[in-house]
């Protein structure tokens, strides 16, 4: 049985950090799975599903990783993972969405309710606000393949009513 953990990192963004955690984790004999890195403001999330071997424990680890310069100041959190640690189906990314424009209260919640007709899975999303003030949001999506049309032109809709455009680029990414 996989002895598998999620680590929770949240800290300060710095240059190396990811080479300081991956490496520290790769010297404890942490295999990484699932792992996902986020500049979020100036700060920076870190987030891993690993499998460790079963001579780890979990406040050993969290020491471990409090020692790395990098995270001195850091939120750790670390967890047993006790679901599946393989991604199904629905992770196949199909198509990346960027809609652009004006910032506005409940964009994401309004443009992501509307997926949910269409049975489309959000794989990854990203939201930011550039420098020259605009909403950028990328979705990573997996829609299924005979509500493609409709729930994109949907999407379009919707993003067009609320002042907003519209880009959607098919892929056959795993990710």
């Amino acid at each position: 049985m996989k002895n598998s953990v999620l680590i929770s990192i949240f800290c300060e963004d710095q240059t190396g950090l990811v080479a300081n955690i991956t490496g520290r984790l790769f010297d404890l004999g942490i295999n990484l799975g699932d792992t996902n890195f986020a500049v979020l403001g100036s700060g920076a999330e870190f987030t891993s599903v690993c499998e460790i071997p079963p001579n780890i424990n979990l406040d050993v680890l969290k020491n471990e990783l409090k020692e790395i310069d990098h995270l001195v100041n850091a939120r750790i959190d670390i967890q047993p993972f006790t679901l599946e640690t393989t991604q199904g189906s629905g992770s196949k990314i199909t198509h990346i969405i960027t809609i652009t424009g004006g910032d506005q209260p409940g964009l994401i919640a309004r443009l992501c309710e509307t997926f949910i007709e269409y049975g489309t899975n959000i794989v990854r999303m990203s939201s930011k606000i550039s420098i020259d003030g605009q909403y950028i949001i990328r979705l990573n999506v997996n829609i299924p393949e005979e509500r493609e049309k409709t729930c994109l032109a949907t999407i379009a809709n919707t993003a067009e009513g609320m002042q907003l455009t519209f880009k959607a680029d098919k892929t056959d990414q795993v990710i």
